[in-house]
């Protein structure tokens, strides 16, 4: 694949959810990512793309890394690799001979980045969790949902992705950028229950200065308690969002609400008055049908946008003009992203079953054919 990553060797070792996800923002920018599944994973006679698109954009390889040769193999793709990735509780790469140690003595250059919950270390590292457990940890959940009701988690976009996935993979691009000026490989830490404090950090600022209540959930300026910065249900039960907080976009929401010329709503930052507030605006919203109000609002100032589920957003214009999505293999779904000036990316190759490229795979990393065909005898590597 094109991108900016184009001639960088990545293995990952497969996971689920923010470790894969790393994976293909690498192989999205271009990096050669290779993923190695369990051999036990392999079923025969299938074919055709996998349903996964986070999947998409690498190879994929079935080792045994139980079976002696299986992970002695892994250690000679080690040997050509400019990093590794994995997502195992603490502990266990190291219990099947292939953890850190082990990986630089083969490659010393090599970049190993660990994707947990938890952390490689302290009081809860050896403990099972999900994204919503490390997001309440964190302390993000806690500020997610409106006034008197309980926390809502947001997907889980804040832990496993935002603060885990993409805090691996930009851990892992730092790390491979230090490694060509130093000659050395080194481990990437990256815990969701981290990643996600890092992303609350513009929160901890306005606390300091008096501007977020963290006691009171569902009140401030960016958490659904400003009348200005909301969502809003239309006449035909469809949302749109507003984002109108400074002084010149609420004066044009005003004026495209017909309001401009209510004397209450010019008090923008009365906070005692946002809950009042925002029944007005409330209900001057459900006299129009989204379509109606993307029609006045749509390409100004308001700081607008319809509130559009996810095939509607594979349709909007905005997203068509600026190829957004992609098609792969029949399966519309986000395209690469960041976008470069020079070092375009291409259009991701469809995901792959387990064990999908195991021989060919092998063979391009320097194995030859007879050492193959033992690693496959012995169920050592499997080939779907």
């Amino acid at each position: 694949m094109a991108g900016p990553l184009s001639g960088f060797r990545i293995i990952e070792i497969a996971g689920i959810g923010p470790g894969p996800f790393a994976a293909m923002m690498l192989a999205d920018m271009g990096a050669e990512v290779v993923r190695v599944e369990r051999a036990q994973a392999v079923r025969e006679g299938v074919s055709g793309a996998h349903w996964d698109v986070m999947l998409r954009g690498r190879r994929n390889v079935a080792l045994d890394l139980k079976h002696a040769d299986g992970a002695q193999a892994l250690l000679s793709l080690v040997e050509r690799a400019d990093a590794l990735i994995e997502g195992f509780r603490p502990g266990v790469m190291e219990r099947l001979g292939i953890g850190p140690q082990q990986c630089l003595a083969r490659n010393p250059k090599l970049v190993f980045g660990r994707m947990t919950g938890w952390g490689q270390d302290g009081p809860y590292a050896d403990s099972a969790g999900h994204d919503i457990n490390y997001i309440a940890l964190a302390g993000a959940l806690a500020h997610f949902g409106r006034a008197g009701e309980p926390p809502t988690p947001p997907l889980n976009m804040v832990g496993d992705f935002g603060g885990g996935g993409m805090l691996l993979a930009y851990g892992v691009v730092c790390a491979l950028l230090e490694a060509q000026r130093s000659g050395k490989g080194q481990v990437v830490d990256a815990a969701m229950v981290d990643g996600s404090a890092v992303l609350m950090s513009m929160f901890w600022a306005f606390k300091q200065i008096g501007t977020f209540d963290e006691n009171a959930r569902g009140t401030n300026l960016l958490d659904t308690g400003a009348h200005f910065y909301d969502v809003f249900e239309c006449a035909d039960g469809e949302w749109v969002s507003i984002g109108s907080i400074e002084p010149q976009f609420y004066a044009l929401l005003l004026q495209k609400t017909g309001l401009a010329g209510d004397a209450e709503l010019a008090g923008q930052m009365d906070r005692a008055k946002w809950p009042q507030l925002k029944e007005k605006l409330a209900a001057v919203f459900r006299t129009k049908t989204r379509t109606q109000w993307n029609e006045i609002m749509e390409g100004s100032d308001v700081c607008y946008a319809p509130v559009l589920r996810m095939s509607e957003a594979a349709r909007h214009p905005h997203n068509v003009a600026r190829n957004t999505f992609v098609e792969v293999a029949g399966v519309t779904q986000p395209a690469p992203a960041p976008r470069y000036s020079r070092s375009a990316t291409s259009t991701p190759t469809p995901p792959a079953h387990a064990g999908a490229h195991t021989r060919a795979v092998l063979a391009d990393w320097g194995f030859d054919a007879q050492r193959i065909e033992q690693l496959v005898a012995s169920g050592a590597a499997k080939q779907a």
